[in-house]
């Protein structure tokens, strides 16, 4: 089973004219000013999928800062669950500062929905004040079986790109350390936080309910990341994303196919992690 981690949808309308959207979304604009950067809707992430022969998809939507369009990209993201049920699974997703973040997570578990992500401090980082923001959030998914958490992490150091926050390890550390009980899925390979996990002591505990998907791999790392995570004993953490439409699948299957780790490995990572994750 191949299972995309990591996959973002939004409404029809934004699809169509994605200006309007701009004002009073800084990080919307960030993302997606430029008309190459690619907006997708489920029927075409499903199309994708088929050629590319993935099983099932995780999608979420954007952290809007405006309460409609949080609620609407949301509603497409369950609307998608319950149109393609066995192939979709969805994430709450939206800007964690907003005061309603933690209902609005309860009302999209209530629909149907796999947990809380990719949310994001584009603007930030993961400082204290967003950590006191997550909170709310973060007790909810608790009280829901522990359902998982996608947070955008990013490398603190190399090429600068949009969506690269200021982002430190100190603070990807801190946010586990800050919620120990919850699972944490750091996009984007964790920043490299991951590496640690050869420390002999504390590291290995803290980092304990972290996950890492792949997200954007083949624009940041060498094929050789797989090995490294094997090295680092995560590879059983380690959950297939493309961020699609940012790219597609066959992307990544060349890059693991370029790696060195072994053919259980490769499956591990292309769905049976994801499988133990959401279930």
């Amino acid at each position: 089973m191949i299972i995309d981690a990591h996959t973002h949808i939004f409404p029809e309308k934004i699809k169509q004219d994605r200006t309007p959207y701009f004002e009073n979304e800084p990080e919307f604009k960030l993302l997606y000013n430029s008309p190459k950067a690619k907006i997708s809707l489920v029927d075409e992430l499903i199309q994708s999928m088929d050629v590319h022969k993935v099983d099932m998809s995780v999608v979420c939507g954007f952290p809007w800062r405006t309460p409609d369009l949080i609620k609407q990209n949301n509603d497409a993201v369950i609307a998608a669950v319950h149109k393609f049920p066995g192939r979709i699974k969805g994430l709450a997703c939206f800007d964690v500062a907003w005061k309603g973040a933690a209902d609005e997570t309860k009302r999209c578990i209530d629909e149907g929905l796999s947990g809380a992500g990719e949310l994001a401090f584009y603007l930030s980082g993961i400082d204290e004040e967003a950590l006191s923001f997550l909170d709310p959030v973060m007790v909810v998914l608790r009280e829901n079986n522990t359902l998982p958490c996608m947070i955008h992490t990013n490398e603190p150091v190399g090429q600068p790109y949009s969506g690269k926050t200021p982002i430190t390890l100190e603070q990807i550390y801190t946010l586990a350390k800050t919620f120990p009980d919850n699972r944490i899925i750091l996009a984007h390979w964790g920043g490299g936080i991951l590496f640690y996990n050869i420390m002999k002591k504390q590291t290995k505990e803290i980092l304990k309910n972290i996950w890492y998907d792949t997200a954007a791999s083949p624009f940041l790392f060498d094929p050789q990341i797989y090995d490294m995570a094997a090295t680092a004993g995560v590879i059983e953490k380690v959950l297939f994303g493309t961020d699609f439409p940012l790219l597609t699948p066959d992307r990544y299957y060349k890059d693991l196919d370029n790696s060195n780790i072994t053919t259980q490995q490769k499956e591990l990572i292309l769905g049976r992690n994801a499988v133990s994750l959401f279930g």
